[in-house]
């Protein structure tokens, strides 16, 4: 870990790869875009929770991505969720590492004791901390009782201890300020960058008179909407298809149930499983209009990665999708839970086939707001150098980092 000592160091927590998520992919884009700016290491959640209890547990540990973290980002993989000993080595690495700001990505209840024990040792060290909220709480935990008490109960002190937030939109900090009261805590809204590490090879513009494909893709949960697309698929004319890619997570097996029975099922493709990169990539490369018809949202990757593609988007206008891709020029919205309109708006997006639209997001913004927060926060003002802060800390080294 030789970085030279004009760059501030920053520590990423978040999801590894053996439970590859959207998460997983965000975490590794976030450490490598700020490693442009910034000595930036990583600490992964490995195992989340017993793997059973995990909606994937089928493919939990198979190797699906591409995307690799960069040869300047140390990582550290990982945290199990029982603790010991992973955790026991986290925390000597983040010692080790000597960041000037720790760097929290939050999606799940999961995490939450093993965070407090990271923020208590970079607490001790003096270190700043900064939360990035992908939402609120994960959706399927928010539907237990039991999880909601203890994620509100167990992230009060560690919201006492974060010194800036991170949010990807207006939308997402507004619902943040009402279940928390975060208004007196320096935030920056820090759109998500671009996914454009899914690159689309040999894609061939629709022509004339040929069927279009429709592509939803993204894992099947009840707020995803995509009975709402099925639906709406029966309404279009026999010249469209449709193409689901998806997991099924929380038991939410309605979608494949009206897919069976829908009269246009000869005309619809459903790839029921994690895919892989190159499947993504394949995927994405035989659509020409996306479709994410959420019924609520805070962030959505699938997004991204159309957008990334240039492909027209079709999506829902709930909580911060609108922020997210308000600035595309390919997209066209609809109201959540109304299959008519979003047949109507499918049909609205037809003309926008054929062409590459412009993605307006960028890695280099988030940098930028990030920049701006940790500037709020005194972490680019004079402060005192890191081997007083760490006093005694062993050269950095660590036989589980790579």
């Amino acid at each position: 870990m030789t970085v030279s000592p004009d760059r501030k160091r920053v520590l990423v927590v978040g999801s590894g790869w053996r439970f590859t998520s959207g998460i997983s992919y965000y975490t590794c884009r976030l450490a490598n875009a700020l490693n442009s700016d910034y000595a930036v290491g990583a600490i992964l959640m490995r195992q989340l929770l017993p793997t059973r209890l995990y909606p994937g547990r089928e493919r939990v540990g198979r190797p699906v991505n591409d995307l690799r973290y960069h040869d300047g980002v140390e990582v550290f993989d990982g945290i199990d969720w029982w603790g010991l000993p992973s955790l026991t080595r986290a925390v000597r690495f983040l010692r080790r590492f000597r960041p000037d700001v720790l760097v929290l990505q939050w999606w799940t209840g999961a995490v939450l004791h093993s965070y407090l024990i990271l923020v208590l040792a970079a607490r001790m060290a003096g270190v700043r901390v900064v939360i990035e909220f992908h939402e609120v709480q994960d959706t399927g935990e928010a539907r237990l009782r039991w999880a909601t008490r203890y994620v509100r109960a167990g992230i009060k002190p560690l919201l006492g201890a974060a010194a800036g937030i991170v949010v990807h939109s207006r939308f997402d900090q507004e619902a943040l300020r009402r279940a928390y009261a975060l208004s007196t805590v320096p935030q920056v809204v820090a759109r998500h960058g671009p996914y454009d590490h899914h690159q689309d090879a040999d894609r061939q513009p629709a022509v004339p008179g040929e069927s279009r494909t429709i592509l939803f893709f993204g894992t099947i949960r009840p707020y995803k909407g995509l009975e709402d697309l099925v639906e709406a698929f029966g309404r279009l004319p026999g010249d469209w298809r449709l193409t689901v890619v998806g997991e099924t997570w929380e038991g939410w097996t309605r979608p494949a149930e009206l897919i069976a029975a829908s009269p246009a099922r000869e005309r619809i493709e459903f790839v029921n499983r994690y895919v892989t990169d190159a499947e993504v990539n394949e995927y994405f490369a035989g659509a020409d209009l996306v479709v994410l018809p959420y019924r609520r949202s805070s962030a959505s990757g699938p997004l991204h990665i159309a957008m990334s593609h240039g492909l027209p988007v079709v999506v829902t206008a709930v909580g911060g999708l609108v922020e997210a891709a308000g600035d595309y020029p390919g997209v066209r919205f609809a109201p959540p839970a109304d299959p008519s309109a979003l047949a109507g708006a499918i049909r609205d997006a037809a003309p926008l086939i054929g062409c590459r639209h412009a993605d307006p997001s960028s890695w280099e913004q988030t940098v930028r707001a990030y920049e701006d927060l940790l500037t709020q926060i005194g972490v680019h003002s004079p402060a005192v150098p890191a081997q007083a802060v760490w006093p005694g800390a062993a050269p950095a080294r660590d036989g589980a980092a790579k």
